[in-house]
Order: C-alpha cells, then sequence, then structure tokens
C-alpha cells in the first residue's frame, strides 16, 4: 500500500502563522502536524505529498524524517479541490492501494491500522454538531450508502467523514465532475466507487483536527497518545 498525504492547502483560518509556515508543519507539542501524521502511518511502499503553498518548506522536511525512505512530492499548481489533488498523484502510486489523508488532521495510529486492513474503506468518528461535516451513512453491513454535506435538522451524533480513504488503485481510471463550487471533490470518487459495493466505513476511536488558531492552540494540551 503507498500514501498520500494532501497537503497543499493556504491554511487560511490559521492567518497570520501561516504565511510564513505551510499548514502541515505548525508544532503540535514541538512536532511539526505532518510528523504526526506520517509517524502514525501503517507500514506503506511509497508517500506522496502533495504541496503548493510554502512547497519548498515541507519538501525540505520529508529529506530530513525517518519514517519512510520511499517518498515523493506532487505540486499542485493550481489548486482545485482535494479531488484534483488525488488525481494528480495517478503516476506517482504504484502499489495497488492507497490510504489518503489530509494533512492538518491527527488520526490515531490504530485507526489507520483498521482502514489499513480494509480493501477499500473511509474513516468515520461521531460528531455533535452533524451540520457542519459532511454526514456519512451506513448500509446494514457496514459499508457506504452515502455522504451528506453539512445537512441540518438531523439528531446528533452523526458519524463525520474525518478525512481518511484508502483506495484501490483504479480509483485513477474514474472521471471526477466539476461540483457546483468549482472545484473536484474527493467524495465524488468515495460515491463512484461505492456504488459497486464493498466500501466499508471504519469508525475511528481518535481524531483531533487543526483547522483553527482555536483548535491549534488546544492540540497544544490535547492527548495525543493514540497518535504515537
Amino acid at each position: 500500500m503507498d500514501a498520500i498525504i494532501l497537503a497543499a492547502g493556504k491554511g487560511t483560518r490559521l492567518r497570520p502563522h501561516t504565511e510564513t509556515t505551510p499548514k502541515p508543519l505548525l508544532p503540535v507539542q514541538g512536532r511539526p502536524i505532518l510528523d504526526w501524521i506520517i509517524g502514525a502511518l501503517p507500514p506503506v511502499d511509497r508517500l506522496v505529498v502533495v504541496v503548493n503553498h510554502l512547497a519548498g518548506q515541507i519538501e525540505e522536511y520529508l529529506r530530513t524524517q525517518r519514517h519512510v525512505r520511499d517518498w515523493a512530492t506532487v505540486r499542485q499548481e493550481v489548486p482545485r479541490g482535494t479531488g484534483d489533488a488525488l488525481m494528480s498523484c495517478k503516476g506517482e502510486v504504484t502499489a495497488d492501494r492507497v490510504m489518503v489523508l489530509n494533512g492538518d488532521d491527527l488520526i490515531g495510529r490504530a485507526d489507520l491500522a483498521a482502514l489499513a486492513a480494509v480493501p477499500m474503506g473511509i474513516l468515520a468518528r461521531p460528531v455533535d454538531e452533524p451540520e457542519s461535516y459532511g454526514v456519512i451513512f451506513r448500509n446494514p453491513d457496514g459499508t457506504l450508502k452515502g455522504i451528506v454535506e453539512k445537512p441540518k435538522g438531523l439528531a446528533a451524533p452523526q458519524l463525520a467523514n474525518i478525512g481518511g480513504y484508502v483506495f484501490p488503485k483504479r480509483v485513477f481510471d474514474l472521471t471526477l465532475p466539476l461540483s457546483p463550487r468549482g472545484e473536484y471533490e474527493i467524495t465524488d470518487a468515495v460515491a463512484q466507487l461505492a456504488a459497486g459495493g464493498g466500501f466499508r466505513v471504519v469508525e475511528a476511536g481518535y481524531w483531533l483536527p487543526i483547522g483553527t488558531v482555536e483548535q491549534w492552540d488546544a492540540a497544544q494540551t490535547a492527548d495525543v497518545g493514540p497518535v504515537k
């Protein structure tokens, strides 16, 4: 299995800190976010990191990290969504499956191992504000029924998409539609694969999103033991 980390975003909600440091390199308890993520990965053959904003700093970090020997970066020159970021890695992925993660969230090591154990799947975590997330619905057999973005009127808790996926390599053969907001969405790749059945929903026990200054500040004293 290979791994892709989506790390091209500008981190606008973390400004001014991200004006000089890319979001994946912001420190959490003395380690860059990206270092936590890579360190929690299950064994992978190759790591691909999608970069754009302050890409040189991320590449310099990758040259010094000791977690994964075989790595590459792909520059998403014009950011056009998570689906575009995924598809830009087509020429760099060689394994028959690929794990895809966001570059700004910490997910438990055991949860990533559980995700790696399924042929294809998505990580989910119960949340109390479903209207703020993509909400996952399951079939009785535990496979994915669908994802609804920021639905209103649902009772809490609901399962949220936390940005962790395992895809078969044939994901790169899909054609993604342009979304209403003018981007290509990774969830459209999920929907196309799930339509054929067998796309597992894996419930995560630990998720620490770091998308805002408040979340970043809170992460400095959070329990990150499950990521170690």
